[in-house]
């Protein structure tokens, strides 16, 4: 019975299945956003159209905006969508990256949120070392089933195997306590790494995020140059805009890369305060019984 599987195995492997899920479903969705976004919000006609009495108060200001190569008018001055959607299909992507850390970030904080429980972490830990101290561990279980969440189900796990091993008389005080710390231990490698799942792709976003603008903006200068040198004469206006919509796909992918390291340290460290308290619980659960069982 002591290597039987727990009987929340069951329930982790069909959570980790629902995260892989997610993460399968919400990939192409953030893609295809994305997309649309770039197609239908930046790429709306009002972003590039000159105003009829614009272009007949003064026709210079209307020529200096068309784009003879594509036979379409230029972004207004200071027209950021217009200017990201002749960055070329990189900004899509990049929005699509930026769309999947932010709901991968949401989605790690409520899966944080309900391992950390219903009320203050600091305070439930609070309550379980003075139920320790005062040796009333049937009060310290009712307090864990009142917090629920990760933390609180491996320190009902330990608290349980204390219960067990007070009418074990097979083992001595110190075989006791290390049954005590592997139980303690085995919930924790069970509950903690569902907590992790999908940082990997926060993280990976960090590096995707910038090098993909990087992409975009040497695509878009290349570009920018090849029509300088095609259009015979030096233009710098025309290559002035060029290099601004080169630069919008690298802006977005510092803004993507900025907000995934942002929330990736936040976090993981939200996830190591959690460890840490189960860390310190399990201490009090050890020491607790070492110190009333000499």
């Amino acid at each position: 019975m002591a290597n039987a599987p727990k009987p929340t195995t069951a329930k982790k492997e069909s959570s980790a299945t629902a995260s892989n899920l997610f993460a399968t479903l919400v990939i192409p969705i953030c893609l295809l956003v994305g997309a649309t976004l770039f197609i239908f919000v930046l790429g709306k006609p009002t972003n590039f159209n000159i105003p009829e009495e614009v272009a007949a108060a003064n026709s210079a200001t209307s020529l200096a905006f068309y784009d003879v190569d594509t036979h379409s008018y230029l972004p207004y001055p200071g027209n950021y969508g217009g200017m990201a959607f002749k960055g070329g299909p990189i900004v899509a992507i990049l929005i699509g990256l930026f769309l999947m850390t932010f709901v991968f970030s949401i989605e790690r904080l409520i899966v944080i949120g309900k391992a950390t429980g219903k009320g203050s972490l600091d305070s439930f830990i609070k309550k379980i070392q003075g139920f320790l101290a005062s040796g009333n561990i049937s009060a310290a279980t009712a307090e864990c089933d009142k917090q629920q969440g990760s933390v609180a189900n491996v320190i009902k796990s330990g608290l349980i195997k204390y219960q067990e091993m007070e009418t074990d008389t097979t083992m001595d005080t110190e075989q006791k306590c290390l049954a005590i710390q592997k139980d303690i231990e085995e919930a924790t490698s069970l509950e903690m790494p569902m907590l992790e799942q999908n940082l990997t792709i926060i993280a990976t976003l960090v590096s995707i995020g910038t090098l993909t603008g990087l992409l975009g903006t040497v695509t878009g200068m290349i570009k920018a140059f090849a029509g300088l040198a095609n259009s015979g004469a030096p233009d710098q206006a025309a290559l002035a805009v060029g290099i601004s919509e080169a630069l919008m796909c690298t802006a977005t992918g510092i803004g993507t890369s900025t907000v995934a390291i942002i929330m990736y340290n936040v976090l993981t460290s939200k996830i190591d305060k959690l460890t840490y308290a189960i860390d310190e619980a399990g201490f009090s659960i050890i020491q607790t019984y070492a110190s009333t069982h000499k």
